[in-house]
């Protein structure tokens, strides 16, 4: 018996005395030009794609689609998918006149099996729905972000043993040449420089520029993944993965592609865990822990980021064992925790001070934690604490000498000017707490400046928020009214996909 729906009565518990025949799924069958047959091999190697091994579609089912049956998730979303790739245009579930089912945590959450095999198909599955559906909003739309223990729980396997692989066939002797789909030390150095060059790229000009770039190198390696390689090869390759899908996932993040970044996360720490890569795992966490900081959702943050911490506390470099003490500043900021915020802050100053003396040279994807990203986290910890605490102005206070120096820093630094701009943010919002209004609306427009410069819908929003608030609060101030018109005219709002 198949598992992919029931025999007698449909998703919605129709009958069929009771279903109609599905024209719209008929005519986008008839135009594809498949048979039955083909299109149900087309749906079970998807659905195997996926993870969804209890998957098997035959001839005789497909007709019962056709007659009016709707199956249950992912068969309904494996649909949209591959008709819209038959036509190259966006083809919705709705489209297909089917209706979307509860969808398997499995096959499209964040509960995925940590195995090696399986990672790659996902990988690559996503990936490449994400280059054919990337059209604002979509991909992200047949995504539910998943939040409390339906997300920290399968994080929490991270830490699980991996069953042993089978042994790959050994490495040849010199490492150099390409032979039957074996990648080179060359060729893998490239990849690994490309990797750092796009990160590059994403901390000058934001988000939106170069995701779909991103996207796209990850999902030639995730072919390459496919291909017989030395198990040193296959580690690396999974590091490379690793690192692509959480800058894809950074990039969706930062653009407002919420459920889209989230699962790159979760991907991305699969290939952390098969790449054997613990402090890059503890990074994809804390990347995860910030969106969650970003949701509203404090608790969930933190207990991503004791995940992170748990994880690598015998590897992690001492500027990555900042980077999480600063994160969880930030989650105990928004959770109104300041003892536990305050010491938190202090174990990444001291942590940070310990950077210098580390023996082995930082992976590039920490290095953009320096001095600068140091005083901007541990004064949005404060400013945070202030807006939890009604606007305290002591906690504002501390916020500011923090701000001020990391403002300082990022304008000097070209290489990251998202982070300059959302440090202005950051000092601007001191100043209203501070109720400074002519000050904050200064800086203000000096973050709209740089926010044209790079595509970063986060920047946007929070400028937004920021003049919201001003003018909330000042808004019969001239230069208050003078923002507000500034803003609309130079950085318009536009809808952001969630």
């Amino acid at each position: 018996m198949s598992g992919n729906g029931g025999s007698g009565t449909n998703a919605a518990g129709a009958t069929h005395a009771d279903k109609r025949p599905n024209e719209l799924l008929t005519s986008w069958f008839v135009r594809s030009g498949w048979s039955k047959g083909e299109l149900a091999r087309q749906v079970n190697r998807r659905a195997r794609q996926l993870g969804a091994n209890h998957i098997s579609t035959d001839t005789s089912r497909v007709r019962r689609w056709l007659d009016g049956e709707n199956p249950r998730e992912p068969i309904p979303r494996i649909l949209s998918e591959l008709f819209s790739e038959r036509f190259g245009v966006v083809v919705s579930v709705e489209d297909l006149g089917l209706r979307t089912a509860r969808q398997s945590p499995s096959a499209t959450g964040v509960d995925l099996p940590w195995t090696g095999p399986q990672t790659v198909a996902l990988l690559s599955e996503f990936s490449r729905s994400d280059l054919m559906l990337a059209r604002r909003g979509f991909l992200g739309s047949s995504l539910v972000l998943s939040a409390g223990p339906a997300l920290i729980e399968p994080m929490q396997r991270w830490l699980v043993p991996s069953p042993p692989a089978p042994r790959s066939e050994p490495e040849p002797a010199g490492g150099s040449g390409r032979a039957r789909g074996r990648l080179s030390r060359p060729e893998l150095d490239l990849l690994e420089s490309t990797t750092v060059m796009f990160r590059q790229w994403d901390a000058q000009c934001g988000g939106g520029l170069r995701r779909k770039a991103v996207v796209g190198q990850l999902h030639e390696v995730t072919d390459l993944l496919q291909e017989p390689q030395p198990e040193s090869t296959t580690r690396r390759l999974f590091k490379v993965a690793a690192e692509l899908a959480e800058l894809a996932g950074w990039m969706s993040y930062d653009i407002g592609l919420q459920p889209t970044a989230q699962k790159y996360f979760v991907l991305a720490l699969h290939a952390a865990k098969e790449a054997g890569d613990r402090p890059l795992g503890s990074y994809v966490l804390s990347s995860m822990s910030r969106q969650m900081i970003h949701l509203g959702r404090p608790d969930d943050a933190l207990e991503l980021i004791h995940l992170a911490q748990y994880g690598s506390r015998d590897c992690a470099s001492p500027r990555t064992q900042s980077m999480l003490y600063a994160m969880e500043a930030r989650a105990y900021a928004n959770m109104g925790q300041p003892g536990k915020c305050k010491r938190a802050v202090r174990m990444a100053e001291d942590t940070f001070a310990e950077a210098d003396e580390w023996d082995e040279p930082d992976p590039d994807w920490i290095r953009f934690f320096s001095e600068a990203e140091l005083y901007g986290e541990n004064s949005h910890s404060y400013r945070d604490l202030a807006y939890v605490a009604g606007r305290s102005p002591t906690y504002a206070s501390l916020a500011e000498p923090l701000m001020n120096r990391a403002v300082q820093l990022f304008a000097e630094d070209d290489e990251h000017q998202r982070s300059y701009a959302l440090n202005l943010i950051g000092m601007a919002t001191v100043h209203l707490l501070r109720r400074e209004p002519e000050r904050s609306t200064v800086l203000a427009t000096e973050a709209m400046q740089v926010a044209k410069k790079v595509r970063s819908e986060r920047v946007n929003t929070r400028i937004r928020k920021t003049v919201d608030t001003a003018a909330r609060d000042f808004g019969d101030l001239g230069e208050v009214v003078d923002l507000t018109e500034r803003l609309a005219a130079e950085l318009p709002e536009t809808a952001e996909a969630v």
